[in-house]
């Protein structure tokens, strides 16, 4: 696993640095610059340009990394390539002159309490749409087994310049309109960036011939789409449902919540940037010991990494929430079921990239649409009987249902599951630092002081703890290596 603890490890640090940003942003920045109403406005048409983006690339990102080692020669690389770059344009272009068609109803449809988003709906296609693109071009730099780059664009790159734009904004150099326009631009501007980096690293002879195989990349990438239609619309159904159900400042106060909580989920989006396309050369090639190897060893690592997050997030959320403005200052019982969705989604290490990648994919797909339909109508009874709370309730529960079927689906299938001795012993460990210092915190009287000074405590003690237990193989070797490497 060198080269997936290497990049892994890069991955980490610069997905964990796009997260401090972002939360910097969010709880901080967008609270203090921005009215509820305007945050929650930019929550809004994230979200939705999150839940449309799949609709443009309609799984073509993916089936670069699934097919891009099943080919044997540069001319069937280079039309596949190709294939991506054009099937994008043609779904952008078909459903834009479909949305300036039926603009008015969509005006229509925002009138009223929320009508604050009419004048920027054009906003949520662009961000779609480059998002879309944007994925391609990452998907072809990790065919290269290159992710560093791609995570720094995705993960670090709008959130700083959204930052900028922020204090800007404060500095009154630019109007809340201008920010939200030049935040759309922050969007085209990264996927140019990796435009230029995907073909300096691969530049391929540009034609309009159909790959080989066509009808099975053309099924693969439908059936991508319905599975990453699903991811998204499971985390982003529920906020794009609070605007329809009730004013669009619960958007943003709901959105904190879920950032927080999000945070858990850095590790496995590192780690994924290179354990898809090692799984799917796994897959290829039918090297099954090697995949039941990755698949233990990822589990293992994820869980020790996110659930040192899930105990400080969870141990200091009280804290941080007096911190973030009195307006925000709901939805601590969120993080925690979000944030327990998000630690089982590390304990299934490369689960994902096991299934979409083999020739079983379409029960999961099957599986995954019901579950999507089963958290519409969760959405639909809850958020009006508990509001935003509502929206957590149907998120957990439907995350948690889809979670458990893939597991239960590898292990029938492939006959192969994620634990072993130390997945108990890692439980035990955060189950235990969780419930001793969940109800402790430092006598002092200031938030920032008790979560700096805790952090540093429970930091010690799960370092301690997993090194000379070597919860996970991996994460004490690397140690060991970088160790060896400083010691003269």
């Amino acid at each position: 696993m060198g080269i997936v603890a290497k990049q892994s490890f890069n991955n980490l640090i610069s997905t964990y640095l796009g997260f401090g940003i972002g939360a910097l942003n969010v709880l901080l920045l967008y609270p203090k610059f921005l009215t509820t109403e305007y945050y929650g406005l930019v929550t809004f048409l994230l979200s939705a340009g999150n839940l449309f983006w799949p609709f443009m690339a309609l799984g073509v990102h993916n089936t670069i990394v699934k097919f891009y080692t099943s080919y044997t020669t540069k001319i069937d690389t280079d039309r596949l390539l190709n294939f991506a770059l054009f099937l994008p344009l043609a779904l952008g272009l078909l459903i834009g002159i479909v949305g300036f068609v039926f603009y008015d109803t969509l005006l229509q449809y925002f009138e009223g309490d929320n009508d604050l988003v009419q004048p920027y709906i054009w906003g949520i296609f662009v961000i779609a749409m480059t998002t879309a693109y944007f994925e391609v071009f990452f998907a072809w730099a990790k065919v290269q087994f290159k992710s560093v780059f791609g995570t720094i664009m995705r993960e670090v790159f709008h959130r700083l310049a959204i930052s900028i734009l922020l204090l800007f904004l404060y500095a009154e150099f630019i109007s809340v309109h201008l920010f939200i326009y030049l935040l759309i631009g922050v969007f085209i501007l990264r996927t140019l960036v990796m435009l230029g980096y995907a073909f300096k690293l691969y530049l391929p002879k540009f034609s309009f011939q159909l790959p080989a195989r066509l009808k099975d990349l053309m099924n693969y990438s439908l059936l991508i789409f319905i599975a990453g239609t699903v991811a998204v619309a499971l985390f982003d159904l529920d906020k794009v449902m609070i605007e329809y159900f009730m004013p669009i400042e619960n958007v943003s106060i709901y959105g904190i919540a879920i950032y927080i909580a999000t945070v858990i989920a850095v590790p496995s989006k590192a780690m994924h940037q290179i354990t898809n396309p090692i799984t799917a050369k796994y897959l290829n090639h039918g090297d099954n010991e090697l995949l039941k190897d990755l698949y233990v060893r990822s589990s293992n690592t994820l869980f020790v990494i996110s659930g040192f997050v899930f105990i400080l997030i969870i141990t200091n959320v009280h804290q941080l929430y007096e911190i973030i403005p009195e307006p925000y200052r709901v939805g601590v019982s969120i993080v925690f079921l979000i944030s327990l969705v998000k630690l089982s989604d590390n304990v299934l290490g490369n689960n994902n990239s096991i299934i979409f990648n083999s020739k079983y994919y379409k029960t999961v797909l099957v599986a995954g649409v019901v579950l999507v339909g089963v958290a519409f109508l969760l959405n639909v009874w809850l958020i009006p009987l508990h509001g935003i709370y509502g929206a957590a309730y149907a998120t957990f529960v439907s995350f948690l249902v889809y979670n458990i079927f893939k597991l239960l689906f590898v292990r029938t299938t492939f006959g192969i599951h994620p634990f072993n001795r130390r997945s108990l012993y890692i439980f035990l460990v955060i189950s235990v630092l969780t419930a001793s210092f969940y109800f402790w915190d430092f006598t002092t009287d200031y938030a920032l002081l008790n979560i700096i000074f805790k952090s540093i405590l429970i930091s010690i003690l799960y370092l301690f703890i997993s090194l000379k237990g070597r919860l996970s193989e991996d994460l004490t070797n690397f140690y060991l290596k970088v160790l060896q490497k400083k010691t003269p």
